[in-house]
């Protein structure tokens, strides 16, 4: 039997430049506090986490800089853009976060935004190191030498 996709599990948005410009060393889901308009703006799909990243504020983890459209037909009771949005995750998560980033250096990026299969907004953050020049020439470097691999394989065949 074929499991179908749930229809309320979708992708929102994608930071896809995070892997680029930070090495991810581990990652963890984070439920994230909305309002209702900012819930039916990401139903339709108006989010941007390309700039955004999350950080320990007074024991508590908190996305900042996240972009969530403005709900059209929300006029009066409408939502903030850009506000500081908190982030649901256990003590002992955020525990590990603080000293990830307050002793080793580490930042906390945002990797995707997405539903559930509950339908419930989660944040997918990746505890991450700032990647060096170098280091981004050396993955561009590594990915251009596997895809011109594969493309040989796939000729010697």
């Amino acid at each position: 039997m074929v499991k179908h996709a749930d229809p309320n599990s979708k992708l929102i948005a994608e930071n896809r430049r995070a892997r680029f410009d930070y090495a991810i060393e581990s990652d963890l889901e984070a439920g994230i506090v909305l309002q209702g308009s900012e819930v039916k703006s990401l139903r339709q799909g108006g989010a941007n986490i390309g700039e955004s990243y999350a950080s320990v504020e007074d024991g508590e983890l908190w996305l900042i800089n996240g972009y969530i459209a403005p709900y059209r037909e929300a006029k009066t009771w409408g939502h903030e853009e850009r506000r500081k949005r908190k982030l649901l995750v256990s003590r002992k998560e955020l525990a590990r976060l603080w000293s990830a980033t307050a002793r080793e250096g580490m930042t906390i990026v945002p990797l995707r935004l997405y539903f559930n299969d509950r339908g419930i907004v989660k944040l997918k953050l990746g505890i991450a190191k700032g990647k060096k020049l170098a280091d981004k020439r050396e993955t561009s470097a590594e990915r251009d030498w596997n895809r011109q691999k594969s493309r040989l394989l796939k000729q010697n065949r």
